[in-house]
């Protein structure tokens, strides 16, 4: 199996998740189980139903976060120096060429990427078209609608 980047950060939520889901969760739904079968006839019970399926969701969530933990290697970017290159981990600014508009991404493994706060999958195009180019250098992304270029501003490894 191969093994799949991550930053510090995002394997440390992970962590928090499964430490969440093993302490607070799977014992809250083992407990809504029992009560719900002390309420006599299961085939009917909705209770029952609705809470073994939750416990399924949490079991299959649980084996989901050890397998990623399991699988993947945690790069610190800082260990890398400042090169001026985009890799994996870093924050870069963006000038749209064109409209003028500034954006900022970091480049996170697959499951830490959420757009709304700047974090980009390594896998995104626009990650793929940024990785290994160095400031002044143009990012040319293939996107649905289209080819759009952005100037790298800047690259920052935090």
């Amino acid at each position: 199996m191969t093994t799949v980047p991550i930053t510090e950060k995002g394997a440390e939520n992970l962590r928090e998740e499964l430490r969440r889901l093993k302490g607070t969760e799977r014992p809250r739904i083992v407990q809504a189980i029992a009560e719900a079968r002390a309420h006599g006839d299961l085939k009917e019970n909705a209770e029952y139903h609705a809470a073994k399926d939750e416990q399924g969701f949490i079991e299959g969530r649980i084996r989901d976060i050890d397998s990623k933990l399991s699988n993947c290697e945690i790069i610190d970017v800082t260990c890398f120096g400042t090169t001026g290159r985009v890799i994996f981990g870093a924050t870069v600014d963006l000038m749209d060429e064109a409209d003028g508009r500034e954006l900022t991404y970091r480049i996170v493994g697959e499951d830490e990427a959420d757009i709304s706060a700047g974090m980009v999958s390594v896998a995104s195009p626009i990650a793929r078209a940024m990785i290994g180019k160095e400031e002044g250098d143009l990012a040319v992304v293939d996107a649905p609608g289209g080819q759009k270029s952005y100037e790298i501003i800047a690259v920052r490894y935090l």
